[in-house]
């Protein structure tokens, strides 16, 4: 008796597939609109990022070395002198490289090595933007001679963001209600949400240069965080 009971009920799926089948494809797929949407919030940065160090030159790689060690000592100990804590203070680059002499094409054997280049470089981040241009002469005057770039960039801008991603659905409200009422039709409810990569705070970049100038004139001018935002709609 159980075997009959299963074997009918197995039939009875087995004819209610292909039904439930048919009836599907049958079923008009749902009226959708997809938009995106974006917003972005800008704020004046509070973290600065600079990168420097020293490039040194010599007839060894081991008078190279010595000498770019003790200026190198010479900044970093400038950097703690103006308050940089070592956590904010990381080796971003270190090179010993060979110097060749002046290309020459009439010569024959292999060029010798003129000499040896090390570069230390170290990127800083300093929590009070307003100290920057008292560091970088601070740096100068300690004998770096090689700052190659600033950056500006909020150090924390999760708050900035979810302002930035409620604009963004609110832009892609706004964006579904124009195309619903353009094609006349009724807007319904919220099917799915995705949001898409999010760019964090984009950072103001400054070329810097050594110079002995009284003060180095900086301006932080403001970073931007930007969100976007998938929405799928239901139309009525």
């Amino acid at each position: 008796m159980r075997l009959a009971l299963g074997l009918a009920a197995l039939i009875a799926t087995a004819l209610a597939l292909p039904a439930a089948a048919a009836e599907a494809a049958m079923t008009p797929p749902a009226r959708q609109i997809t938009v995106m949407g974006t917003g972005e919030r800008s704020a004046v940065p509070d973290l600065a990022t600079v990168t420097t160090g020293v490039v040194s030159q010599a007839k060894t790689a081991g008078e190279a070395l010595s000498a770019n060690s003790q200026a190198m000592a010479a900044v970093l100990k400038a950097l703690k002198d103006a308050g940089i804590a070592e956590r904010d203070i990381q080796t971003s680059n270190f090179s010993i490289q060979p110097q060749y002499p002046s290309y020459d094409s009439t010569r024959i054997t292999p060029p010798e090595i003129a000499g040896y280049q090390v570069s230390n470089q170290v990127s800083v981040r300093l929590r009070d933007v307003a100290k920057l241009g008292p560091v970088l002469d601070a740096l100068v005057a300690a004998g770096s001679n090689n700052v190659s770039g600033v950056s500006f960039a909020i150090d924390k801008p999760e708050p900035l963001l979810n302002e930035a991603r409620a604009e963004a659905v609110k832009n892609a409200r706004a964006k579904a209600e124009l195309y619903a009422e353009a094609a006349g039709v009724k807007l319904g409810r919220v099917i799915e949400i995705s949001e898409a990569s999010f760019g964090g705070p984009q950072p103001v970049f400054a070329r810097m240069e050594a110079a002995s100038a009284p003060s180095v004139p900086i301006a932080a001018g403001e970073s931007t965080v930007t969100a976007s935002v998938t929405i799928v709609y239901e139309i009525e």
